[in-house]
């Protein structure tokens, strides 16, 4: 029975996946074994719940979901906008929804949602006939959610959409000067970005500039991170024994800066496997994009495989002090449950491109 349900699954993808949630609990469970809340036995029950949506939404195939693509991004917009209205607070961003016990964040789903609308809406689309409009009517498709998010404050998703929005015009077809004209939009907007920043969010990017502007302040997590991953050196200080995390000198160790734990406890081995894993799974969704015959299949894989991308590189790159501070988690590693079931859905659907395959 188990061989005739995986059958049709791509299983580097599978074991990638199942890899990188197997270390994202043991890691979770190394940065809050001291604290109350548990994280690592609600983190088993939504890796659970996340690889059962996996499979449902293999089985049940992109197409359906792409039929839907606008009743999913409508709901998700009307997300963010209740996020702004009766939305959580917690170290001064608006960015979560409370249903009782369960606390969801919108802006996860609304990648999914954006994405799932934007490959329905240009892979209908010829694009040798009108492409300048088709590009106008993508782009607000994406801009709608990215100002919400922006505005939660949520720097860190928001720049997630561009990467996405990049790669989904590049695999459809779109002309390089219209690529080139996008991205000098994009530049020029800048400064209307950096005025919608909160003061915090400018301080980071200052910091990051020079990560001696406020040690104490600003530049505080930025510091306490980059010690932590220097001080597991080559082999790290072994399981549970990281000193950096372990006495909270790095905050948000279980969610945004879970790569800390790693690096101070497995070292720059253990980094670099967990590295390699993701690059097996980046290879995974790349081979099943390649080899897809229908253009909208691989819009959507493309634009998982950016996010995803996108996620590991920002990610990583603050908990090093390559990039500024931008509360983005890693993907299937770092607690928390509206992250890992929008990735399990996304990976579902690649994972159906996969099984519906013409060619492979």
């Amino acid at each position: 029975m188990l061989r005739r349900l995986f059958k049709d699954f791509h299983p580097s993808l599978v074991f990638a996946v199942v890899g990188l949630a197997a270390i994202g609990m043991f890691f979770i469970y190394s940065a809050s074994f001291h604290d109350p809340g548990h994280y690592e036995v609600k983190q088993i029950f939504w890796i659970a719940i996340g690889l059962m949506i996996m499979i449902t939404v293999a089985y049940t195939g992109y197409r359906p979901f792409l039929s839907m693509a606008y009743l999913f991004y409508g709901f998700s917009i009307a997300l963010l906008i209740l996020v702004h209205l009766i939305g959580s607070t917690h170290l001064g961003a608006q960015r979560w929804l409370r249903f009782g016990p369960v606390v969801i964040q919108p802006s996860e789903f609304a990648k999914l949602g954006t994405l799932l609308a934007l490959v329905n809406y240009l892979g209908t689309r010829n694009p040798l006939q009108g492409q300048f409009s088709v590009i106008l009517g993508a782009v607000a498709i994406v801009a709608v959610p990215l100002v919400l998010i922006i505005k939660q404050p949520d720097l860190g998703t928001a720049l997630l959409f561009i990467p996405m929005l990049a790669v989904v015009f590049f695999l459809w077809g779109i002309q390089w000067r219209f690529l080139i004209i996008s991205a000098l939009g994009v530049l020029a907007a800048m400064p209307f970005v950096w005025e919608m920043l909160k003061d915090y969010q400018k301080k980071r990017i200052l910091v990051f500039l020079n990560p001696n502007l406020d040690p104490l302040g600003s530049g505080y997590t930025a510091v306490q991170s980059k010690i932590a991953v220097g001080s597991g050196e080559l082999f790290g200080k072994g399981y549970l024994s990281g000193t950096q995390t372990q006495l909270h000198f790095v905050p948000e160790h279980h969610t945004d800066f879970i790569f800390c734990v790693i690096g101070e406890e497995l070292g720059f081995i253990g980094s670099l496997l967990v590295l390699c894993l993701y690059a097996y799974l980046f290879h995974s969704i790349f081979a099943i994009m390649e080899h897809t015959t229908d253009i909208r299949a691989k819009l959507l894989s493309g634009g998982v495989l950016a996010l995803f991308l996108g996620h590991v590189l920002i990610n990583i790159g603050m908990t090093i002090g390559l990039m500024p501070i931008a509360g983005v988690p890693l993907p299937l590693i770092s607690y928390g449950g509206s992250s890992f079931v929008m990735n399990s859905i996304a990976l579902g659907l690649v994972l159906s491109v996969y099984k519906e395959r013409s060619i492979f």
